[in-house]
């Protein structure tokens, strides 16, 4: 059994259900782009993946990640190949893809298994969509991420395994290739499976409003927006999004726009009430 999760923090939260539960333990793979933002037109092209790469490049550039792509930190496309050697290579091999109620794991769903149609058989979900849990303080709640799991409550959580149907392997890839085509910025998770898009500017209007006539770091302003906004993304997309309106001139700066804490923003002086 391969276990494939779409957060970092996903990983530490299913080893730590091993113990738990010795049956489920396994290797597990993280696909670690995010498929919820940037283009994605082509996308198992070769073409599609080097102009994904080029806008990666120019997201991160001078910011906290800058040089992720060259370093080869995020390299799906092998992953995916290493996965399919596997399965090859192993009759009796099998693949468990956990999949929590968020953009950032439905997308990735998609894009995976649009790629292993030929496995069908051998491809299970757990989709934790509307299903209850008990958090460490015992009260139940929904969540959102994988993560937000207590180790214990996986014992639970594995009981929505289920193979993926050869009508999922027809449906699904066609609404990624519907995606793919429209080849919006950004994607949201309306409800069950259903990803809807809008344009790269659409965190734009909530982070305009975090932004004050005073002085803040621009990591002050992001953290606000990932623990505080109803729709959020990577701080890293966030960061270029700041960046890109302090561009087109919308808010004041003082430092070298750079990594998140070298900068602060505020409101234009001439818009600035008290100016």
């Amino acid at each position: 059994m391969i276990h494939i999760v779409f957060q970092e923090a996903d990983i530490a939260a299913l080893e730590k259900s091993f113990e738990q539960d010795e049956t489920l333990k396994a290797d597990i793979i993280q696909i670690k782009d995010d498929f919820a933002v940037g283009p994605i037109s082509g996308i198992f092209t070769e073409e599609g993946i080097e102009a994904r790469k080029q806008w990666w490049r120019m997201v991160l550039a001078g910011g906290d990640y800058d040089g992720h792509v060259e370093a080869g930190i995020v390299d799906d496309a092998k992953t995916v190949s290493d996965l399919k050697e596997r399965l090859d290579h192993d009759p009796e091999e099998f693949i468990w893809i956990w999949a929590a109620q968020n953009k950032h794991d439905v997308c990735g769903y998609y894009w995976l298994m649009s790629q292993l149609k030929e496995y069908h058989g051998r491809i299970f979900i757990l989709y934790l969509n509307n299903l209850p849990f008990l958090n460490e303080k015992g009260n139940l709640f929904y969540p959102e991420n994988l993560y937000e799991i207590p180790a214990r409550e996986f014992v639970k959580a594995k009981k929505l395994e289920r193979e993926i149907t050869p009508s999922e392997f027809e449906v699904d890839p066609d609404e990624w290739t519907r995606l793919c085509e429209e080849d919006k910025g950004v994607r949201l998770l309306e409800g069950g499976k259903k990803l809807v898009q809008e344009d790269e500017d659409f965190y734009d209007a909530e982070l305009k409003k975090l932004v004050t006539g005073d002085w803040q770091k621009a990591s002050k302003v992001i953290h606000i927006h990932l623990t505080k906004a109803k729709n959020t993304t990577g701080d890293a997309y966030l960061l270029w999004r700041l960046k890109t309106m302090i561009t087109n001139d919308l808010f004041d700066v003082q430092g070298n726009p750079g990594k998140m804490k070298e900068f602060e923003i505020k409101t234009k002086a001439s818009s600035n009430p008290s100016s």
